[in-house]
């Protein structure tokens, strides 16, 4: 074997291993060599597969290690547990071999694994949950053919959806967004790898009534998924006028504008923030839903919301923070020892977001099963481990104190809420709750008169949604 040859252990021999060890040995000039395999399947163990002996199982990778002088190491595994990829990365880790991952279930329905999909591990797939379980005709039959606009498109979410929903061959996706370099970002994105979906970039704000009404008569959307809003919540309380103006007369200009143009479903993107709010943010989401129970009321069209925790990668998740102060060095801020917070990945939420599209008979909260919640020290501290650091040691965990606004840990649904279970076993629906529409109508109206304080819209926000502020 020629000396530049890197030697690659592939933990995993099923289906995903499989094509990784195809892709490698049929790449000529690939400095990457497969020797073999572990796996945990007694089965599997002491048999060839593609031409390799499968040598064990995780336990045995350490042994395996120095044997072979394996120089990478690399996870197939992309339909297990979060918790089982965690187990096998702390062994790796051990090694200190350079360990990667290839991620994700999409591509293995086609077979088409590239080598450019096999990365670092990420703090992500320590978390990741067994893989989700979709109708696909369900979803098919209210997105195939049809025009979808997605409020936020170049948003870490809005984007996920259009790439997901761009699989089900819709008839035109209209990619609606105010920041005009990530909209050409995902236009760009979703032409390369979906050159059949007609798609109609538009750059718009979505509190221009006359300019939103323009793009409905235009498209006559069937489906709509609202994820545009302002979701920071210390910056939202010290501009609350913004959130009220965006979050809640934005979700009322687009509610409108659907109702008018016979839009069929329209799904608000909403977020736990709204339970029991504490923040003026969480506060216009909570509104933000009451807007869309309102409009259902007085519509044909099925108007929906999906509350959901933090999602990891996002742009305004605590990951990309982390990693710049790991990478200066430290030390990584936390708010408080004992702040927790839900968490999922961008690919499983917005999965459970489009199959919750297909449960909507209009008026229901849905909430999506995020799991337990996760302490961001104990976040902080796996992130610092894969950057190839100790925490404590090299790199610093520093708390800072919890901010206006902020919860010590989220709920999905409040106390006076009742939770009941859906077609699918991790959506769920929020039984109807006594709303103040009353309230929530007098607070639209002087928002259009643009006549108010900050004051007056804070006793709104507590008359109508009953914001708590700390």
């Amino acid at each position: 074997m020629a000396g530049h040859k890197k030697k690659v252990l592939i933990v995993g021999a099923g289906v995903a291993g499989g094509i990784v060890a195809e892709v490698l040995k049929q790449r000529v000039n690939s400095e990457w060599v497969p020797v073999a395999f572990v796996d945990d399947d007694p089965k599997k163990q002491t048999t060839i597969l593609h031409g390799l002996p499968v040598l064990g199982n995780r336990h045995c990778i350490t042994n395996i290690v120095k044997k072979l002088k394996i120089n990478y190491i690399v996870i197939a595994m992309p339909s297990v547990s979060g918790e089982v990829i965690k187990q096998i990365v702390e062994i790796c880790q051990k090694t200190k071999v350079q360990l990667k991952i290839l991620p994700g279930i999409y591509d293995l329905i086609t077979g088409k694994i590239k080598i450019s999909d096999i990365r670092d591990i990420e703090v992500e797939d320590l978390l990741g949950r067994s893989a989700v379980t979709l109708n696909i005709n369900e979803i098919a039959n209210y997105l195939t053919d049809k025009v979808v606009l997605i409020t936020g498109a170049g948003g870490s979410i809005g984007s996920e959806i259009c790439r997901q929903i761009a699989v089900f061959e819709p008839k035109m996706i209209v990619l609606l967004g105010h920041g005009e370099n990530s909209i050409y970002e995902i236009e760009r994105e979703l032409k390369q790898k979906y050159p059949d979906v007609p798609l109609a970039a538009v750059i718009a704000d979505i509190r221009d009534c006359r300019r939103v009404s323009q793009i409905f008569n235009q498209f006559r959307p069937a489906v709509v998924f609202h994820a545009a809003a302002h979701k920071h919540v210390p910056l939202m309380e010290k501009n609350q006028e913004e959130a009220v103006k965006n979050n809640i007369q934005g979700t009322r200009i687009l509610t409108e504008a659907a109702h008018l143009n016979n839009t069929e479903i329209f799904v608000l993107i909403s977020t736990d923030k709204a339970v029991n709010p504490t923040s003026v943010m969480g506060a216009t989401k909570r509104a933000a839903e009451m807007v869309i129970q309102w409009m259902n009321g007085v519509s044909t069209t099925n108007f929906v919301a999906v509350r959901f925790g933090n999602v990891l990668g996002s742009r305004g998740s605590v990951i990309p923070l982390f990693k710049k102060q790991i990478a200066s060095g430290g030390p990584v801020t936390v708010t408080h020892p004992a702040m927790k917070r839900y968490f999922m990945t961008i690919y499983e939420a917005v999965q459970l977001v489009i199959q919750a599209g297909a449960l909507a008979r209009g008026g229901e909260i849905f909430v999506l099963d995020m799991g337990q919640p996760i302490y961001i020290t104990d976040l902080a501290k796996n992130l610092i481990r894969l950057s190839g650091y100790e925490p404590g040691k090299d790199i610093a965990i520093q708390y800072t104190g919890i901010r206006p606004g902020e919860k010590y840990e989220e709920k999905l649904y409040s106390d006076e809420e009742q939770i009941m279970p859906t077609k699918h076993e991790r959506i769920f629906k929020i039984a109807s709750k006594k709303n103040n529409f009353i309230g929530l109508i007098d607070m639209l109206e002087i928002v259009d008169q643009c006549n108010y304080s900050n004051q007056e819209l804070l006793a709104y926000l507590m008359n109508v949604v009953g914001l708590k502020q700390n």
